[in-house]
């Protein structure tokens, strides 16, 4: 219950991506029940590598908690992190990770690779594939063929 609370939360995230005309991926950071930080993709806004919504919420986050320790959080996002969100969300010792729909272009959380439960880390995450899927999917969808007309335009 509580998961697909927090992962509206994110989808709500990921709609404001879009409004911006950016890639709809959306995160929240939960800690002890509450909304922490929260983030969207601006890859495009800002024309910076480092601005995908998870570590946009998790850069809120760690000016929140004082700390770059994640220890007791959890992120949820609409997709399935990539390798430098996986690598970042390791880094950080998030507890755990939910996310809505896989990414089989860049998952690594469990599509592509698995960076989060490696045990040649120091660090594993425990995480949760497919909460509100579809949902997060359909966005995603929308977004690229919405941009695929307007590029036939």
């Amino acid at each position: 219950m509580m998961d697909k609370k927090f992962m509206r939360a994110a989808i709500r995230e990921a709609e404001k991506a879009r409004a911006a005309d950016e890639v709809p991926i959306g995160a929240v950071i939960e800690f002890q029940g509450e909304i922490i930080a929260a983030g969207y993709n601006l890859r495009e806004t800002s024309q910076e590598t480092l601005s995908h919504a998870e570590l946009v919420a998790m850069q809120e986050a760690n000016k929140r908690i004082g700390s770059w320790r994640l220890e007791d959080c959890t992120l949820y996002v609409t997709l399935e992190p990539c390798p430098m969100c996986a690598g970042a969300i390791v880094q950080s010792r998030i507890k755990r990770v939910v996310y809505g729909a896989p990414d089989p272009k860049a998952g690594c959380c469990g599509t592509l690779m698995n960076l989060l439960d490696d045990e040649r880390f120091n660090h594993q995450v425990k995480w949760t594939s497919g909460v509100l899927e579809e949902e997060c999917a359909e966005l995603l969808r929308g977004f690229f063929r919405e941009l695929r007309g307007r590029k036939k335009k």
